[in-house]
């Protein structure tokens, strides 16, 4: 029986069927996307991984007395948002991540927010954001302040947090609690479509590029037509597939993920 990160659902009743939360991370190399994922995941810090590897996981969570379903993609972009689609279309909300030591990571983070409220604005839908400055404790080495992230963050109307994946699990998992939490909030407003993705079989032939004013047109949307997208399967649907992690690098071994079959692996 394949397992899931996190702790198992409460019950199994009508009542008790969770939200279910796509969370993509999103930032440049070396932001330390990958070593937040497995800290919220396994409370373990591993600092070496293969920056060219994508993966998505599954967790059950309790957020707040509630049950939910977390699905997280960790991207693997390089330098700039590329074929963004795989991610626009999947997520319900996003983990724009940047480390406090570097400049670049942070005018990065800024193209990937400017990528989001474009997306925003095409789709007519709001998707919520989380800017998180990340490497707290090389904070002796800071070329970003911490005033200029949470100036970026009220930019584009989304929360600002400053985090270690080194050093702290808990603020680790208030920052992906929060994400669920924007992710109800928006609920209120309007209900949540569920999420479509790509069919391998029927590929789209209609591509507009992003506006080139943004600085982003090395990245497309795809003009979507239900002809060539099937719905994401339910939980009881999805068929989950357990595989050893290649991303860790530790000298111990590596935890079993469990990612959903459907997902390419960068």
């Amino acid at each position: 029986m394949s397992s899931v990160f996190g702790k198992p659902r409460a019950g199994s009743g009508p009542h008790s069927v969770p939200l279910e939360v796509n969370l993509a991370i999103l930032g440049r190399r070396g932001a330390g996307k990958s070593a937040l994922t497995v800290k919220f995941l396994t409370k373990r810090f591993i600092s070496e991984y293969d920056p060219n590897l994508e993966d998505t996981y599954s967790s059950e969570e309790t957020v707040d007395h509630q049950p939910v379903h977390l699905r997280v993609m960790d991207t693997a972009d390089l330098d700039t948002p590329r074929n963004c689609e795989r991610y626009l279309n999947w997520a319900h909300a996003f983990l724009v991540v940047y480390s406090v030591d570097s400049r670049a990571s942070f005018e990065g983070s800024s193209s990937y927010l400017e990528l989001l409220a474009l997306h925003a604005k095409e789709t007519q839908r709001g998707y919520p954001a989380l800017l998180l400055g990340n490497k707290l404790d090389m904070a002796q080495y800071r070329q970003v302040t911490k005033a200029e992230g949470a100036a970026l963050a009220g930019r584009f109307g989304c929360l600002f947090f400053e985090v270690s994946a080194c050093l702290d699990f808990e603020h680790v998992q208030h920052v992906f609690h929060e994400a669920v939490r924007e992710v109800r909030r928006e609920l209120d407003k309007s209900p949540l479509a569920r999420p479509l993705f790509i069919s391998e079989e029927k590929a789209l032939s209609h591509q507009t590029p992003l506006t080139a004013r943004h600085g982003l047109a090395s990245c497309t949307f795809n003009t979507l037509s239900t002809a060539s997208l099937k719905e994401m399967p339910t939980v009881a649907q999805a068929k989950l597939v357990t595989v050893k992690s290649s991303r860790a690098q530790s000298k111990r071994k590596a935890p079993t993920l469990t990612l959903l079959k459907g997902f390419k692996i960068f």
